[in-house]
């Protein structure tokens, strides 16, 4: 492993130093095609902060509850989000760090290229 050392469970990782394999290049793609819809990003978004249900999470993101819905079912079929039941309510939670940091870092080069924000480090 030349001398890489690879945290336990208990210690999770912010960086993973990998060279892109196939197997690693197809899981980015399939992650940034998650992405790649505003009102997933959206609804991401709103979970890097925290949880929510799906009347917060329609509220905020002024789509429908159909649409909402939908978009959850399909980040929760690829291991983005994840669920836990509180009386009757499901509630949303996004399942990695790397993910909420992602989605934020993602949002903050919009906010350069919307506003005109010079680049940095």
């Amino acid at each position: 492993m030349s001398g890489e050392v690879r945290p336990t469970e208990a210690e999770p990782s912010l960086v993973h130093v990998v060279e892109p394999d196939q197997a690693h290049l197809d899981a980015a793609t399939a992650a940034f095609r998650m992405l790649a819809d505003a009102t997933r990003l959206h609804i991401l978004f709103i979970l890097a902060d925290g949880e929510a249900d799906v009347s917060a999470l329609t509220e905020a993101c002024g789509a429908s509850r159909t649409a909402v819905s939908q978009h959850l079912a399909k980040l929760r079929f690829t291991g983005m989000v994840e669920t836990r039941r509180e009386g009757r309510r499901i509630v949303y939670r996004i399942r990695d760090g790397h993910l909420a940091r992602l989605v934020r870092e993602g949002l903050n080069l919009a906010d350069h290229m919307v506003t005109g924000e010079h680049p940095h480090e």
